[in-house]
């Protein structure tokens, strides 16, 4: 099934390890989860010889094991969750993957936008149902936030803080008393939670400013700061994870060397040690330099290389790659970036040898063109 997908939701996507460690778990289960939360921590973070089981269960999300377990907890209190970080810190596949194991759906989404209303996280009308029958429970169409509330599983609110303040209100009521008024209604006209609903709401740090959350919003969610992955063992892991499951996806055979997986590591760590000294917005790029980040540059550099190259990864592909990647603003960012390929890669390739002198060339003949 997962073949017919352009991407499968996770519990699609780990269906048969889900199943799986479900038929093997004997620990308690708040309200009406598939999975304890120990299960559901391993699901996420992977197996250890300790944990004795018959079956290894690989690591999905790359990051701190107490920012998992907070959260774990926090949906166990029936809580809202607000996982809240920079760009690319796997906020979202975090909140997708406890969705699909505490209830085997991470499908039931709002994004929020400018453009959100209050329909979209209660309910809206079939106009034409409405116009024939009238207004009843048929002709209602609830939100997924609805549904999850329906149903008493998780319901997901991707940049929370994108939303109009009126929108984050409609929330208060939700989070706090468990249930939804339909005032159009005569009968039946409330809906209540079911045990087991919860929200997990995301929002970028960067957006601080944009749609503030409010102090009583605020007391109604757990926050867990998800920081910016900076450990070069566990953002290797992620780059790597993501890059294998991008080769099966696409059927391709193709080999990333490690020496220019450590190029890319090694630039990115550059640029964000250039941007944490830079003085003002004008000398750092627009680019967050998030691992997500790092991840659409190699996938680029490989897509460009099965289908337009020898199907070889070369350091010139990579470097044309970063730099096309990153340089959105022009002439700032590629101001920066010629800066850095001048002073920082230029002796490195010098003094190292290996990829670097073809990673210089590259990003030269990149920064050249675009300019």
């Amino acid at each position: 099934m997962t073949d017919d997908l352009l991407r499968a939701p996770a519990e699609v996507k780990y269906a048969d390890e889900l199943d799986w460690l479900e038929s093997v778990d004997d620990g308690p289960k708040p309200f009406s989860w598939r999975l304890s939360p120990k299960m559901v921590r391993l699901f996420i973070l992977g197996s250890e010889r300790a944990d004795g089981l018959e079956r290894e269960i690989p690591q999905k999300w790359f990051g701190d094991r107490s920012f998992v377990e907070r959260a774990i907890v926090t949906l166990a209190s029936d809580r809202g969750l607000l996982l809240i970080g920079d760009p690319g810190t796997g906020k979202s596949w975090l909140a997708e993957l406890l969705s699909a194991a505490i209830c085997r759906n991470s499908t039931l989404v709002v994004q929020g936008t400018a453009g959100t209303t209050e329909d979209h996280i209660k309910y809206s009308w079939n106009v034409s149902m409405v116009i024939a029958k009238g207004q009843s429970r048929e002709s209602m169409i609830a939100s997924p936030i609805m549904t999850a509330m329906e149903r008493g599983v998780i319901g997901r609110f991707e940049e929370l803080t994108r939303s109009t303040s009126d929108v984050q209100d409609a929330l208060i009521s939700i989070l706090s008393e468990k249930y939804v008024s339909i005032p159009e209604l005569d009968d039946d006209n409330i809906v209540f939670a079911q045990p087991g609903f919860s929200i997990i709401a995301t929002a970028n740090s960067r957006d601080r400013g944009v749609n503030d959350l409010s102090s009583a919003l605020k007391r109604r969610f757990n926050f867990v700061r998800i920081p910016v992955v900076t450990n070069r063992k566990s953002e290797t892991e992620i780059v790597r994870f993501r890059t294998e499951e991008l080769l099966r996806r696409h059927a391709i055979e193709l080999d990333v060397p490690p020496s220019l997986l450590s190029i890319l590591l090694q630039s990115f760590a550059d640029l964000r040690a250039a941007a944490q000294s830079a003085a003002s917005d004008d000398e750092k790029l627009e680019s967050a330099l998030s691992t997500a980040e790092q991840i659409g540059v190699l996938e680029d550099a490989i897509l460009s290389s099965h289908f337009f190259g020898d199907r070889t990864l070369t350091a010139q592909r990579l470097a044309s790659s970063l730099v096309g990647s990153l340089a959105r603003r022009s002439p700032e960012d590629l101001a920066i970036l010629n800066k850095y390929w001048h002073g920082v890669v230029e002796p490195r390739s010098q003094a190292e040898g290996g990829e670097w002198p073809a990673f210089l060339d590259g990003g030269r003949d990149t920064i050249a063109t675009l300019s």
